[in-house]
């Protein structure tokens, strides 16, 4: 009888050059994990070189799937299609796991089994780190009193946690909208502060491109992703798992107002434009967003609200805030 795997690794690829995308997979063939613990899904969207041809000596031990360019979502989409480990991780293909670190992750989906595993990231990889363990929690608790990393490689979860939830196609800023509801899904939840993942940030990449056009697509799909979860906090929705109480409703209702606040943030530092930013509160403000509501997140929360409701405090931010210089 074929044992499942413990977990699926899915790594998105697409014009990586061969020796970041062999380092992704090497970091995770140096895991302990036994080679039918794990299963190694590559799914190359659209490559102008196909990824396997420099990957044809691991041909029989990873999953392959050439696609159409489709975008990040359903890259991720298509491996989640074809994963049958219990437990997934996403690893983007430039990035690594952290090997030692990243053991501690699996030690606690062996032997603690929660939903998720949540873990940190680094930039710079070393010998020697020191980590503490939180006792587990259900996401929606987790969300309740604390801002999260949105970004999906940051977790270790479940396939059963996930459901029917999948990426939303052919939009930037994904991570955004499929994070929240993941974790609204997980009754447990254990954070460690290992930080198992290098994440390795490319100057062309998606998120970091200062071109007008990718700009403003970037601020008008984080605005609807906002506007979607904004609407599931006053529709009838609800999760696998269990109804979606009160207290989910207050979790997801503090990440709207976050992620409020991170879209006025960026609209100011990305286009130094009073007239489009007058114009995107005035939409919020449509929409019961803005002004921001008065709730006792952060001290950063705090203060960006009292600062965004009226026009001095306004130019104070437009005074003060890091100027982004922009591709032309």
């Amino acid at each position: 009888m074929e044992q499942q795997p413990l977990v699926s690794f899915i790594i998105p690829t697409y014009n990586l050059p061969e020796s970041l995308l062999r380092e992704c997979i090497d970091s995770i063939m140096s895991l302990s994990l036994r080679e039918f613990e794990r299963e190694i899904i590559v799914v190359d969207d659209g490559s102008k070189r196909a990824a396997i041809a420099s990957l044809t000596d691991l041909a029989d031990t990873i999953i392959y799937i050439r696609q159409r360019n489709s975008g990040l979502s359903a890259a991720r989409n298509r491996g989640l299609q074809n994963a049958s480990g219990r437990y997934i991780q996403f690893v983007d293909g430039d990035d690594t796991l952290v090997s030692n670190l990243y053991e501690h992750c699996l030690d606690i989906a062996r032997f603690q089994q929660p939903d998720m595993v949540m873990f940190d990231f680094c930039r710079k990889q070393a010998k020697q780190y020191s980590y503490d363990d939180l006792p587990a929690i259900s996401g929606s608790d987790l969300m309740r009193h604390n801002n999260i990393r949105a970004t999906a490689c940051g977790y270790l979860f479940k396939a059963t946690t996930m459901g029917n939830l999948r990426f939303t196609p052919g939009i930037c800023h994904e991570d955004e909208e499929f994070t929240p509801l993941l974790l609204l899904r997980a009754e447990s939840v254990i954070r460690t502060s290992a930080p198992a993942y290098f994440y390795r940030q490319r100057s062309e990449s998606i998120t970091t491109s200062k071109n007008l056009r990718k700009m403003l697509r970037r601020l008008n799909d984080f605005k609807a992703v906002i506007y979607r979860l904004n609407d599931l906090c006053t529709s009838a929705f609800s999760i696998e798992r269990s109804s979606f109480t009160s207290l989910d409703r207050l979790a997801l209702q503090r990440r709207v107002h976050q992620l409020t606040m991170d879209y006025i943030y960026n609209v100011i530092v990305e286009t130094r434009n009073k007239k489009y930013l007058d114009r995107q509160l005035n939409e919020l403000r449509s929409r019961s967003l803005f002004p921001l509501p008065d709730k006792d997140y952060t001290k950063k929360y705090t203060w960006f609200r009292r600062l965004t409701t009226n026009k001095i405090g306004l130019a104070f931010l437009f005074r003060t805030l890091p100027l982004i210089k922009r591709e032309r």
